[in-house]
């Protein structure tokens, strides 16, 4: 009986394997489509060095984050940026064309309907991440690690490279300000986490999906305050931004998952515990009040828009993200005792 029930598995397994073969390259043909709606505006990817850290995102509306964001990944180590921009009209466009370090896309096509920018990333990745580490990140999203105070990004992609690893998973934390969101001030190029000092340090729910094997978080903030009635719908928080790029690679869904599903292996499962880092997410910013109302209109940023409806109305209702419970932001090491991310080992 037993035997049977081992062979079930194996062909379970292998069939499996089989189907997300083929979805792999159903997504890898997927941007080779999409490639015709990019428009390069400053392609500057003939500079980018054998071995440099690359960064991809695509972005919409983003010139109050982006001083920052880019300020600290290029502390971290980020050589090149590759960028898509999606139809701002906030003067985005031509403040990326005009750095270094960008080579910069533009689309006016759906956002949604290219799987949430994923396939136009993928095609640059295709063509210019091949070889090289390369972070994957919105632009409210700043990506920290064990010692990133100290040690870059090229420290980390090697010690990975010496333990056998090719990606780096990451929880994206919610961090929000005291008091009404649109009643805090922030000016571009500011550090973020001087208006946005606090989180959730508890109420996470884990689970490891069956098909990819990623691992499927919820919890914090958001579950708390948006979906406390059904936390099951609340946003995931697992994402895997940081991998040792190849042409043949795909992110399934935004960075929480990926293909070869063994990217997704960023979990020790013998009780131990791997290395990890966390995404510090910056959208509560007090310009989300103004924002909601238009990306509900839009219904770009999610699957099932319809069911975040409330999740906007909330947001344009000028909140107060703030409980008793609420942790203030000291830094990694704390997040660390916390749980929320790992040194897995790195000395």
């Amino acid at each position: 009986m037993r035997e049977w029930q081992d062979r079930r598995a194996r062909l379970r397994d292998l069939a499996m394997a089989y189907r997300l073969r083929w979805k792999r390259r159903r997504l890898l043909f997927r941007a080779l489509r999409k490639r015709r709606q990019l428009t390069p505006v400053s392609d500057r990817t003939a500079g980018i060095a054998p071995g440099a850290i690359l960064a991809a995102m695509t972005v919409r509306n983003e010139a109050t984050r982006l001083p920052f964001f880019l300020e600290h990944h290029r502390r971290l180590g980020v050589a090149h940026f590759l960028v898509v921009d999606n139809g701002s009209d906030d003067g985005t466009r031509d403040y990326l064309a005009a750095q270094a370090d960008v080579s910069l896309w533009s689309t006016q096509a759906s956002y949604r309907l290219s799987r949430f920018g994923v396939d136009w990333l993928t095609w640059l990745q295709i063509r210019h991440a091949h070889g090289h580490w390369c972070l994957t990140l919105d632009a409210d999203e700043i990506f920290i690690y064990p010692y990133h105070d100290t040690r870059d990004l090229r420290a980390l992609a090697g010690w990975l490279e010496r333990q056998g690893h090719a990606s780096f998973g990451a929880m994206m934390l919610d961090m929000y300000p005291k008091g009404p969101l649109a009643e805090q001030t922030y000016a571009s190029g500011d550090d973020p986490f001087r208006t946005l000092q606090w989180f959730d340090s508890g109420n996470y729910m884990i689970q490891r999906k069956p098909d990819l094997q990623n691992l499927w978080i919820q919890g914090g903030v958001r579950a708390r305050r948006f979906f406390a009635g059904n936390p099951r719908r609340a946003p995931t928080m697992g994402k895997t931004p940081f991998v040792k790029w190849n042409r043949r690679y795909a992110y399934v869904s935004s960075t929480h998952s990926l293909l070869p599903r063994r990217l997704n292996h960023v979990y020790d499962t013998e009780g131990g515990e791997r290395i990890s880092g966390i995404l510090l997410h910056t959208k509560f910013l007090p310009e989300v009040v103004r924002r909601s109302g238009e990306e509900k209109h839009r219904q770009e940023h999610f699957a099932n828009s319809r069911f975040y409806d409330s999740y906007y109305d909330t947001l344009a209702g000028n909140p107060d993200l703030w409980c008793p419970q609420s942790r203030r932001f000291t830094g990694w090491r704390q997040l660390e005792a916390m749980g929320l991310m790992s040194r897995g080992g790195w000395p």
